[in-house]
């Protein structure tokens, strides 16, 4: 396209993304009847509308989805050439973006910073949000790489890998539920609390506990994510299918919050790998959970389909891979690679 319908695809481009003409106005710094008449303009040339007008703004038409994937993937595209012409000095510049949820977050210090160390030029950013969120950076290109906690199935998203990653009741050593791993036989023998330290007591917490049924919660102070949290909906499922409702005592939506709570007594329900590092430091344990909706939960690192990564994105998901806590195997785990 000539570089005026490059501008006139753009105005387009914003429009659809913030749904209303008057927010890419905003965005674009121009006046709306400038947006209008660009976008007129392009539909005009293309011989069809590309927008679908109503009160509350507007929606891109099946034209419009189609000329909106073509100008992601010529942009996609030629951050690659750019990006491959700066992989010829060495990927010395260059920027990255990782859309992730909370949970990932203690995990990915590490990688991240020998990323950095490895390739000091290229600039990363990291962007915090929910899981749908995460997915739609991702398939409008906003993000390279998305890492989420149990996503729904998107066509327009691949895989790079998934690990299992159940869901588990999580409480401190000395909670009445950790306590009662005490009492299970290790080998044979019971174990007292004289043999049953706080780091002992999170490994068998870890997987070789007997698995908790919901109705077993029921009786404690229980905190739990928001019922936008991806760990929320897995609950619910578990509920109905064992009808039962649990009352949790605290509901938010910062999952160190809910740490926080098991920390100081209570019990949460939370992915193993978000408490791994306080499991380790025997501060916290993990109990299994009987029902089948808590044992089915993937973690994943993401692109858009049909992307093709850059040099710098496809090293940093090597790293990702290679390096973080949440894609490291367990006894009897296969790994989902790039589907």
């Amino acid at each position: 396209m000539s570089l005026v319908q490059d501008r006139r695809i753009s105005h387009f481009h914003e429009a659809a993304r913030l749904g209303s003409v008057r927010a890419a106005a905003d965005f674009l710094n121009v006046a709306p009847s400038a947006v209008s008449r660009q976008i007129t303009q392009l539909e005009h040339e293309l011989g069809m509308p590309l927008l679908e007008r109503h009160r509350r703004g507007v929606k891109p038409t099946e034209a419009g989805e189609r000329v909106l994937e073509y100008y992601r993937q010529r942009l996609a595209q030629q951050e690659v050439l750019l990006e491959s012409l700066q992989s010829l000095k060495g990927l010395q510049s260059g920027s990255l973006v990782l859309a992730i949820g909370e949970g990932f977050i203690e995990g990915l210090a590490g990688p991240l910073s020998r990323f950095s160390a490895r390739y000091p030029g290229i600039e990363l950013k990291v962007n915090l949000c929910g899981t749908n969120e995460v997915i739609r950076q991702v398939v409008e290109d906003e993000a390279h790489l998305g890492l989420v906690f149990h996503p729904t199935r998107d066509p327009k998203i691949r895989t790079h890998i998934s690990r299992p990653q159940p869901v588990c009741a999580v409480v401190n050593p000395q909670h009445a539920l950790a306590r009662q791993l005490e009492e299970q036989p290790s080998g044979g023998q019971p174990l007292g609390a004289q043999q049953f330290g706080a780091q002992e007591g999170a490994r068998r917490a870890a997987g070789k506990a007997e698995p908790l049924s919901l109705a077993a919660l029921a009786s404690h102070s229980l905190a739990l994510p928001e019922v936008s949290f991806g760990i929320r909906q897995i609950v619910a499922q578990a509920e109905h299918q064992a009808g039962v409702m649990l009352s949790p005592t605290l509901t938010c939506n910062a999952l160190a919050m809910l740490k926080q709570f098991a920390l100081h007594g209570g019990v949460t329900l939370l992915p193993e790998f978000v408490v791994s590092e306080e499991v380790a430091a025997g501060r916290l344990c993990r109990i299994p959970l009987q029902e089948a909706q808590f044992v089915t939960p993937h973690v994943q690192l993401i692109s858009r389909l049909g992307r093709q990564l850059s040099d710098g994105a496809s090293r940093l998901s090597s790293l990702l891979q290679q390096d973080m806590t949440a894609f490291s195997p367990s006894e009897g785990d296969s790994v989902g690679q790039s589907r």
